[in-house]
């Protein structure tokens, strides 16, 4: 189970949120006090219709079903439908709505990760989503996420992404906005040797924890359409990509040796919650959030290439199922009931995951930990749904792995042999 972000003050004060900013819920429960589950208005929403006799069949995990099950029950008590929640396990959600939608036994709507889009489109089994002028209302990552082929799969209500953490105590509370910076910083601080923790897979390769840098040089994996598709192009050839194969290498053990093929997650994690290097990029879910003993500072990944420097966005959110046969009915439930500031904010409380709703985003960013963590999501991009995108990881982590430990003395023409296999590989 993921960690909580924002430390123990941030919920506190999220209560109180709910108190203030809700028109009838009660104060979520907390350390200091217990209250009902809250009631979500829908004062925003559209005269509701009569549903009575129509009943929807909603997939979730244990995390997120009494959030949606407050949800449910006013919109029961306000359309007449029935809502059926069915409790599964995450991991197995995407698999069984593949595999019961098609036979009439899968459900109406289930919560899901956005890359789970193109296998879901490509198996026949998702609908599309109509959130109107609601769209606007969210996080353009989020929206761009649930889109596949320019139409929109699913509901957002969630963002994660990966940012800069820095030890305050050792390099000050200024968050640098360049690679330079950062490494003037921690060589300042007396961390010549290590200033910064980038790898945390070891030999595997972290394709994932590298991209800020790489985008930042220009080389996305793939190309994005105007819709904020993602196509089978790649785009991480050409010189752009050489330029950050050059870095890896010069930053590698035949350079610097800031990057190594030797730290694993738990390793990294220790080396940072130790003091021994001042800068790691990691996401909200570090166990060193869980309390106040360090001064931590969260900001946007820095540029070493001079682009935006952005992170993979994994986003949460709701599909409907292609098969349902309240496919409207889902839709309004969707759309003027989960995508409210109380669903939302009933979710967040539930499983704290960033809000995808913009006006949530900047409400809980009042904490500075979690302002950083959504500001570096701002600035990222959706992981690709495509289902080519499975095919990238072996190719592209070997290639990292061989520049970083020096194996390969030709960075560029490493790289292209990447490029070119990868292409090769998806047709």
């Amino acid at each position: 189970m993921r960690k909580q972000i924002g430390m123990g003050a941030a919920f506190v004060a999220t209560a109180a949120l709910l108190a203030a900013c809700s028109s009838d819920p009660e104060p979520a429960e907390t350390a200091e006090t217990t209250s009902a589950e809250p009631t979500v208005s829908t004062s925003e929403a559209p005269e509701a219709i009569d549903a009575s006799g129509q009943t929807l069949t909603i997939w979730t995990d244990a995390e997120r079903e009494g959030a949606i099950q407050t949800v449910a029950d006013t919109f029961e008590a306000e359309t007449g439908a029935t809502v059926e929640i069915v409790q599964k396990n995450f991991e197995d959600l995407r698999n069984d709505f593949i595999a019961q939608v098609p036979t009439g036994e899968g459900p109406d709507i289930t919560v899901g990760a956005h890359d789970w889009a193109g296998a879901l489109v490509e198996a026949g089994v998702v609908n599309t989503v109509d959130l109107g002028e609601t769209a606007d209302d969210f996080e353009q990552v989020a929206i761009d996420a649930f889109t596949y082929d320019g139409q929109l799969y699913g509901l957002p209500y969630a963002t994660e992404a990966i940012a800069l953490i820095q030890n305050a105590d050792l390099v000050g509370d200024t968050a640098p906005t360049t690679w330079d910076e950062m490494i003037a910083m921690s060589e300042e601080a007396g961390f010549e040797d290590r200033p910064f923790i980038l790898f945390t897979n070891g030999t595997s390769g972290d394709g994932y924890s590298a991209y800020p840098l790489q985008t930042s040089f220009g080389a996305p994996v793939f190309v994005q359409d105007e819709s904020g598709s993602y196509t089978t192009e790649v785009g991480m050839g050409g010189e752009a990509g050489q330029a950050f194969a050059q870095f890896l290498y010069d930053n590698g053990s035949a350079g610097t040796g800031y990057f190594s093929d030797t730290i694993d997650y738990d390793t990294s994690n220790q080396l940072f919650a130790d003091g021994e290097s001042p800068f790691i990029l990691q996401g909200p879910w570090m166990p060193f959030f869980d309390d106040d003993s360090m001064n931590l500072v969260v900001s946007p990944m820095v540029s070493a290439g001079g682009e935006t420097a952005a992170p993979f966005v994994g986003v949460q959110g709701f599909y409907v199922s292609s098969q349902s046969e309240n496919t409207l009915l889902a839709n309004q439930f969707l759309t003027n009931y989960m995508a409210t500031e109380d669903a939302q904010r009933a979710l967040y409380e539930a499983d704290p995951r960033l809000p995808a709703l913009t006006a949530l985003a900047e409400e809980f960013s009042a904490d500075p930990i979690t302002a950083g963590f959504v500001a570096s999501a701002a600035q990222g991009v959706p992981m690709p749904s495509i289902p080519q995108m499975g095919d990238v990881w072996d190719f592209w982590n070997a290639a990292e792995i061989q520049l970083i430990t020096g194996t390969a003395d030709d960075p560029a023409g490493t790289w292209d042999s990447m490029v070119s296999e990868l292409e090769a590989a998806i047709g």
